[in-house]
């Protein structure tokens, strides 16, 4: 009741203005184009400016591994965003994840700094609250920008997310899926699987910039049947968290995802010591936390529960 009391006030706020906010991104959302400063190719940006009077957060949302921008597959990120009258960018940054300037190359995180550089010119932004936010190959992305950003970023979050190429080609093999043809496209031109080509493009054999990032908070979500009935094992969340644990030197070891644990997981899809807690209207399967950085396991598949994004960073 809540939400659709909110909703529903904003519709009216708009409708009096001459705009209408609804599900559909094609109706909210402006467009603009940029060029990108590495190689001179123009890409679609979407957007929505904020009309508050005082700079307001800026929600940079990364599109999927099987999509571009113009797909507009925000996943109902930007109704939030909007709801909240939040500044919101939508950009391309090279679009389908199935050539070789994709896959988190450099021109990715170059094409979404340059997308940021472009919000904080032409709207109102509290440079003090911009959060990067991606499901599936945007959380991979997601991951790119944690590690590789020149920006300040206050949180990141990445939901159902891939870190390590070379293992999700193996396991993408092993479910016979299309990803293992498209990680070979975006990572080599020999046409030929290549683990170290793999690995470069994977944040999971990147360098943590712990200095730059010990401020931000980054928060993981994984559903607990994705590699199920999705694409993305869990492992794949798991072990990035446990990475930057490690990275960070963080010495408790209850505070890591324990291989029996993971194992339990996956073979189970629950665990037998989780608490009766919510994400959202779904249930939490397990959590580990390190100062600001969490990792979520929760009662779903391939998802992201885009109404409970904004929330989780104010907990």
């Amino acid at each position: 009741m809540k939400y659709f009391i909110l909703s529903f006030c904003l519709f009216i706020s708009q409708l009096v203005s001459g705009q209408a906010v609804t599900n559909d991104p094609s109706i909210n959302l402006s467009k603009v184009s940029i060029q990108s400063t590495m190689d001179g190719v123009v890409q679609p940006l979407y957007y929505y400016k904020s009309t508050a009077k005082k700079n307001k957060p800026l929600v940079v949302q990364l599109h999927s591994w099987s999509y571009s921008a113009d797909s507009l597959k925000t996943v109902g990120l930007d109704f939030e965003a909007i709801s909240k009258d939040y500044n919101y960018i939508f950009p391309n940054f090279r679009g389908i994840n199935n050539h070789i300037k994709a896959c988190c190359s450099d021109f990715v995180i170059s094409d979404i700094d340059q997308a940021i550089d472009w919000a904080i010119k032409n709207m109102k932004v509290d440079k003090k609250q911009i959060y990067i936010v991606g499901y599936s190959g945007g959380g991979f992305a997601t991951f790119a920008m944690y590690m590789k950003s020149r920006h300040k970023i206050k949180g990141f979050s990445a939901w159902v997310p891939i870190g390590d190429l070379e293992s999700w080609y193996k396991e993408s093999l092993e479910r016979r899926n299309k990803y293992s043809r498209e990680i070979i496209s975006c990572t080599t031109e020999t046409g030929t699987f290549d683990p170290l080509k793999a690995r470069e493009r994977s944040p999971q054999y990147w360098a943590t910039p712990v200095k730059k990032r010990k401020k931000s908070i980054i928060q993981i979500f994984a559903g607990i049947h994705d590699g199920y009935t999705g694409p993305v094992p869990i492992s794949q969340s798991a072990n990035f968290y446990n990475k930057l644990l490690t990275d960070y030197k963080v010495k408790d070891s209850s505070l890591f995802v324990s291989a029996k644990d993971l194992d339990y997981m996956l073979k189970n899809r629950s665990f037998t010591d989780s608490n009766v807690l919510k994400l959202g209207d779904k249930k939490i399967h397990y959590q580990r936390k390190s100062g600001n950085i969490s990792l979520t396991i929760f009662e779903g598949g391939h998802d992201m529960l885009s109404e409970v994004v904004f929330d989780s960073f104010n907990k």
